[in-house]
């Protein structure tokens, strides 16, 4: 490891600017120091010296989760410094990018080098570390979530040494796909690519029982079949969703579906009022406003439908004031120790709350409801689970923990709110 005088120090940065939030604003902590590193080297002498003075170390993507995932009273780092694609290799049709990459610029490279990335979510200003390893994921009944591409990392560890993962330490690839950080600092992620396709993407609206009525239709025949279920007019608005009235067969405005399919095609370029064909990266993301705070899990694809009939009866029955929409999206199953999809095929159902309201007993209906269908969390999202919940429903927990005891044995990555799932 390079220890030459450019790498910086965390006496550097004192504690000038001490408080961090995330991107809504609804997590937030006091840190005693803070960094930017630039280089691997440089990242590796702010661990070593951070955990030398008993610091914890906690690193922010791009402050994207909603859960207390990046707090830390530590040491608290960014790795914006830290960007860029690294390698490609075409032969195996993999990339390897810094950890601070965001999506959107990796997409960029990929496209002119005539590849994809396999899948993405609807979110594409996320980093690449922070996305992935918290398990965003996007949709499709065969599509792994993102992480499920990861085929090596390099794991920054307490005293500042690299551990190098890949397909040769297959354990250690499974931990950490989705670790949080737990396993130590990612300084850069190799991904699994496709070759370059476009998506064709058609949006309209149904409905609520329509859409269940052709739900499995839809979902096994289209690479991508997402919705959002709006209970009122204003519900779309939230999200600052298209205005699909035009495409509804009913004439509804309430209690609909604005359904989305996407598939890959041969069609050239295009873009009309409610359909388009466009390379993959440029159809996946969604422009979303910081203006709510989210619960999502994933239920067994089984039990979808009953899932999402239950959270719209409560949010109709008992919480009428609860209008943001539900999206419900496909992911397949994955083998990521504690990925919300380890072993199991599932749909996603999130609800959300708004900023300044006290929306935590409606949270709570909606966490029992899905926990009923043996529901699991997305680690980047609000959540009620305990460390007893973690060791029930995730078969790896254990050896997850027992993994993140060996490689960090007096919890320098842990932060309370980690500790309490994961020490």
């Amino acid at each position: 490891m390079n220890t030459s005088s450019h790498n910086m120090s965390i006496n550097e940065f004192g504690i000038e600017q001490p408080h961090w939030r995330n991107w809504v604003g609804n997590q937030s902590c006091i840190r005693a120091a803070r960094a930017a590193p630039e280089s691997e080297d440089q990242l590796c002498n702010l661990v070593r010296e951070a955990t030398e003075k008993g610091l914890n170390v906690r690193a922010a993507g791009s402050g994207h989760s909603f859960t207390p995932v990046a707090l830390t009273s530590g040491l608290h780092m960014t790795l914006s410094g830290m960007r860029g694609v690294r390698h490609i290799d075409h032969d195996k049709r993999r990339v390897t990018a810094a950890a601070g990459t965001t999506i959107n610029e990796l997409v960029k490279v990929l496209k002119a080098e005539g590849l994809s990335m396999i899948n993405q979510g609807d979110i594409d200003s996320q980093a690449l570390a922070g996305a992935l390893t918290t398990g965003t994921h996007g949709t499709g009944l065969t599509l792994g979530n993102m992480a499920s591409a990861v085929v090596g990392m390099k794991l920054v560890q307490p005293n500042g040494d690299i551990i190098v993962v890949d397909e040769s330490t297959p354990d250690l690839l499974e931990a950490s796909r989705v670790s949080m950080g737990l396993l130590g600092v990612i300084s850069e992620m190799t991904l699994q690519l496709s070759d370059s396709y476009n998506l064709y993407e058609r949006i309209w609206r149904e409905d609520f029982e329509s859409a269940m009525d052709m739900h499995d239709e839809l979902a096994d025949k289209h690479r991508h079949f997402s919705f959002f279920w709006c209970p009122t007019e204003a519900s779309r608005h939230c999200y600052c969703l298209p205005d699909t009235a035009a495409t509804s067969k009913s004439g509804r405005t309430t209690d609909v579906c604005e359904i989305k399919i996407m598939d890959i095609t041969d069609r050239a370029p295009f873009k009309a009022e409610f359909e388009k064909a466009a390379y993959s990266a440029d159809v996946y993301p969604i422009e979303y406003v910081p203006n709510f705070h989210e619960l999502e899990y994933a239920v067994p694809v089984a039990h979808g439908k009953d899932a999402v009939r239950a959270v719209r009866k409560l949010m109709l029955e008992d919480f009428r004031d609860a209008i943001y929409p539900i999206e419900y999206r496909f992911t397949a199953g994955d083998d990521g120790w504690i990925s919300p999809f380890y072993e199991q095929d599932s749909v996603t159902v999130s609800v959300s709350g708004e900023p300044g309201k006290d929306y935590w007993d409606y949270l709570r209906a909606v966490d029992q409801i899905l926990r009923s269908f043996g529901a699991r969390p997305h680690w980047g999202k609000l959540h009620f689970l305990t460390g007893q919940d973690v060791t029930d429903i995730y078969p790896r927990a254990q050896d997850f923990r027992a993994m993140r005891r060996k490689l960090d044995p007096q919890g320098f990555f842990l932060n309370d709110h980690l500790t309490q799932l994961f020490r």
